[in-house]
């Protein structure tokens, strides 16, 4: 059997067992006595999300791609594990797995000691201006990931109007769109909507992300090399095909550009999502997990 062939067989095993193990604990809860029917919801999203994690942990898929360091053997498992919808008890609940460094930090504009890294912002200011968006909207997110400066020496007054803003670093899109809203009405620049930060970025406060470019998107594509959108699109169509830079058919300039950035063709890291129904309810759940380290972290919940 083929290398590829393995690795779809063992993605579906994993499948078999998500769909298994899922229930376990939920088929425990059925018959379960609460006054509170929103606690009980609760609880089963409490106890699925606990279930993905010890499959994942406890996953030998996992374990196998991590050590083979397989770029073939990643792409297969996040390929069968877009969407794996179940139906357990009485919950609806669909699962998506995908790569965790498809997306630029923004936070990667600093390091932890709030340094900007010049070469970094002025590529993401020179995007930026290709969609007639002002540099001063990116002076106002370094604002917000410089910590707080004692002679509140800033490049916007995007705190006088909101003290308590966070601003150690971009924790979310509802921050970074809370920004963006602010930027929008102090200038009056509606054009910083056309950028899809859904696409553009990731959020966390780790400063090191490397940017797998086998599942980059084609936005990032575009602000990495300044291309345009199709031939962002082109690279982005070369998805679990990379192994180094001369697969990417680009030239040595724009292949020494890349490098102002931390990328790499191997991020062994997931990004879960995890959506649960119950009649007018809804959770909705994301976390990262690090494979090699068998660790979730960045968990995001929305009940």
């Amino acid at each position: 059997m083929s290398k590829n062939g393995i690795a779809l067989l063992l993605t579906l095993l994993f499948i078999i067992a998500m769909t298994a193990s899922v229930g376990i604990g939920l088929k425990q809860m059925k018959n379960a006595q609460t006054s509170v029917v929103n606690d009980k919801f609760m609880t089963q999203s409490r106890m699925v999300v606990d279930d993905v994690l010890t499959i994942l942990k406890n996953n030998s898929i996992l374990d196998k791609i991590v050590h083979d360091k397989s770029v073939e053997e990643l792409h297969t498992f996040l390929s069968q594990s877009k969407s794996l919808p179940l139906n357990i008890s009485d919950l609806e609940i669909d699962i998506a797995v995908t790569s965790a460094r498809s997306k630029f930090n923004i936070n990667d504009l600093t390091d932890a000691n709030s340094t900007i890294n010049v070469k970094r912002v002025e590529i993401l200011k020179e995007y930026m201006s290709r969609h007639n968006v002002n540099s001063n909207f990116v002076d106002m997110l370094l604002d917000n990931m410089g910590k707080v400066k004692e002679a509140m020496l800033y490049n916007s007054s995007i705190f006088d109007d909101n003290p308590t803003l966070f601003r150690d670093f971009i924790a979310s899109l509802q921050h970074y769109n809370k920004i963006m809203q602010y930027y929008e009405q102090r200038y009056n620049d509606p054009s910083v909507e056309k950028i899809d930060a859904k696409e553009l970025f990731s959020f966390s406060s780790k400063r090191d992300d490397s940017i797998d470019l086998n599942y980059a998107t084609a936005e990032v594509w575009q602000m990495l090399l300044g291309v345009d959108g199709q031939t962002a699109q082109k690279l982005q169509n070369k998805e679990g095909s990379l192994t180094s830079f001369d697969d990417l058919g680009i030239s040595k300039m724009q292949q020494q550009h890349l490098q102002n950035f931390n990328v790499s063709f191997f991020e062994p890291y997931l990004l879960v999502k995890i959506k649960i129904r119950q009649e007018k309810k809804e959770a909705n759940v994301r976390f990262e997990y690090d494979i090699k380290n068998k660790k979730g972290y960045n968990f995001v919940y929305e009940i």
